[in-house]
């Protein structure tokens, strides 16, 4: 399983897309966009659900956090299932919201825990800003709002920074750390006993 973390427009899902294309193997993709479209049309814009400001600011309620909770374990279940995963995600608690995977994925050391590479997504905000106005469905100063704070005390892998770097070259990056990651967990030396 890769998780990617970055703020709006920092390109996560152009890696997403590139990373799809470049791994050997099938790997399908889910993201908190995909998670936010399924929900009822009635949680957008409620207290419970996920308001979207005007200035770019995002909050989430109880009711987004118990079925996002449900969503992250359906996506847990299916790796454990057997398929190769891929998430684009924006940590708008930083270190919080990277503690709600771990809890999905299991305390470290259990049985049947998914191998995890979390990577981190870096743009520089003005930078994000720009393709956000070019995108255009995005809230105006989004980027700029969740450029930092999404890694707040958030533990990386890897990091990509798509400033300068193109999603290509990004995904390139991660797709080696994927081959080397599975094969250190999976060609680890076992303890003598």
């Amino acid at each position: 399983m890769i998780i990617l973390n970055g703020g709006s427009s920092s390109g996560k899902s152009g890696i997403v897309r590139c990373l799809q294309a470049v791994l050997p193997e099938p790997w399908l993709a889910f993201g908190c966009d995909s998670f936010v479209d399924a929900l009822p049309a009635r949680m957008r814009e409620s207290d419970g659900g996920i308001v979207f400001a005007a200035d770019g600011g995002v909050s989430v309620g109880a009711d987004f956090l118990t079925l996002e909770a449900a969503w992250r374990e359906g996506v847990v279940a299916m790796v454990r299932a057997g398929a190769r995963v891929v998430i684009d995600d924006v940590f708008l608690g930083g270190a919080a919201s990277q503690q709600r995977w771990r809890k999905a994925l299991g305390e470290a050391g259990q049985l049947g825990e998914p191998d995890v590479l979390w990577v981190g997504v870096r743009c520089e905000s003005a930078v994000a800003a720009g393709r956000e106005v070019a995108r255009g469905d995005r809230a105006q100063g989004m980027a700029a709002a969740q450029a930092d704070p999404v890694h707040e005390g958030v533990v990386y892998d890897l990091e990509v920074d798509t400033t300068r770097t193109e999603s290509l070259e990004c995904a390139r990056t991660i797709a080696a750390r994927v081959h080397d990651h599975v094969r250190d967990h999976h060609h680890a030396p076992h303890p003598a006993g």
